[in-house]
């Protein structure tokens, strides 16, 4: 089910609460139902998806095990719902966009639309930095590090999976950066003269959450700041 892109308006070409509420409802609809196929969609995928992720373990010698019935049953699942959460993304973008797109001028909606397409694109790449660079690094070091310890390495897969989806929801965010940076800097909340005065405590800052959120390593560290360096710096010259 689609929503018209006619929309019904009053006599002086503004549409009544009731039909923005109708509209909103239509829309709301098409995500969900979007969304539950892309669900349907992953679960059918969901142990390939768990294996691929499971890779990434598997040379630092990780062993997998479910501590509970249906511990398995419940990261097959988590798996499915932010597969199919991806997977209705474009919907769910363009819903938004067509919802919002009448009240907005021609540079606004182009300015809208570069800023969900590019915001999607930085997630993605955030998320493809975790996956390749970061979780490599910290998996081994955290390996490593029970070294001499006659501690058995046996993981939780549902531990793992949520280890792994905070981190590559956390790079995905990280890589948002210059998008914010941009759309702040676009409706005057945020000034870039603001970026560059207060660099050096931007950079100190980073290190600070590299440190947060890495293994207490400085490779890894280092290999988190530089990234976000890197992108603070891109927000400054995009704003």
């Amino acid at each position: 089910m689609k929503p018209s892109n006619k929309r019904k308006t009053d006599n002086k070409g503004d549409m009544p609460l009731t039909g923005h509420l109708t509209e909103l409802r239509n829309r709301i609809v098409v995500c969900i139902i979007v969304l539950v196929l892309g669900i349907m969609l992953c679960l059918s995928v969901s142990g390939r998806i768990i294996n691929l992720l499971t890779d990434i373990g598997r040379p630092h010698g990780y062993h997998f095990v479910y501590l509970a019935p249906q511990e398995l049953l419940l990261a097959y699942f988590r798996i499915a719902f932010i597969g199919g959460l991806v997977v209705a993304v474009p919907v769910i973008a363009y819903e938004i966009y067509a919802f919002c797109s009448p009240a907005l001028e021609a540079g606004g909606k182009r300015a809208f639309l570069l800023a969900m397409v590019f915001g999607a694109v930085c997630f993605l790449i955030g998320v493809f930095f975790a996956y390749g660079i970061v979780l490599p690094f910290m998996l081994g070091f955290l390996m490593k590090f029970s070294t001499g310890m006659d501690i058995t390495n046996n993981i939780s897969i549902g531990e793992y999976i949520s280890f792994l989806m905070t981190i590559f929801i956390i790079f995905g965010l990280i890589f948002e950066m210059p998008i914010i940076s941009v759309t702040l800097s676009g409706i005057g909340i945020l000034k870039p003269e603001w970026l560059l005065k207060g660099r050096r405590y931007a950079i100190v800052a980073i290190f600070v959450v590299a440190a947060v959120i890495t293994p207490p390593d400085v490779v890894s560290q280092v290999m988190v700041a530089v990234p976000m360096i890197g992108l603070y710096e891109l927000s400054i010259w995009l704003s």
